[in-house]
């Protein structure tokens, strides 16, 4: 089966096979072009991850602050999942670090929308854009009042 044919019919095989003629140096023979479309998805796929992160850690946040009479324990151990994922995944790719911003605007809406139907409050109830610091939405200890 021909490179082309294993990437289009098992894509797990062809890494596996792209990264064994990596390490033999078989430059030649690499699928070079989805080899470099495999790369930049990849990156994309670290930018999606960061935002979709962002999304349930903001939707728990609002859900937090607009609903303190609901507060409970799975809310706050949800905050922390997020907040954890979110460090690993900046550990793991420090140049995501700049986007952060981005993808704390990009997130908000879809956060507010994930609050809004987990509360039955309407979307109007919360703020239009973030208000929450970004340093804040990364801490352990802080949550909004």
């Amino acid at each position: 089966m021909s490179s082309n044919d294993l990437y289009t019919h098992d894509i797990h095989a062809w890494t596996w096979q792209t990264a064994e003629l990596l390490k033999q140096r078989r430059f030649q023979d690499v699928d070079v072009e989805h080899l470099i479309e495999e790369l930049e998805s990849m990156g994309r796929r670290d930018r999606q991850e960061m935002v979709s992160r962002l999304k349930i850690l903001l939707g728990h946040l609002l859900k937090w602050q607009y609903q303190p009479t609901h507060r409970c324990g799975s809310w706050r151990g949800s905050i922390l999942e997020q907040r954890l994922r979110i460090r690993d995944l900046l550990q793991d790719c420090p140049s995501l670090k700049p986007f952060l911003p981005e993808a704390v605007v990009a997130a908000y809406a879809d956060g507010a929308k994930l609050a809004s139907k987990e509360t039955g409050l309407p979307i109007a109830h919360f703020p239009a854009h973030p208000q929450y610091p970004l340093a804040s939405l990364l801490d352990d200890d802080w949550m909004p009042e």
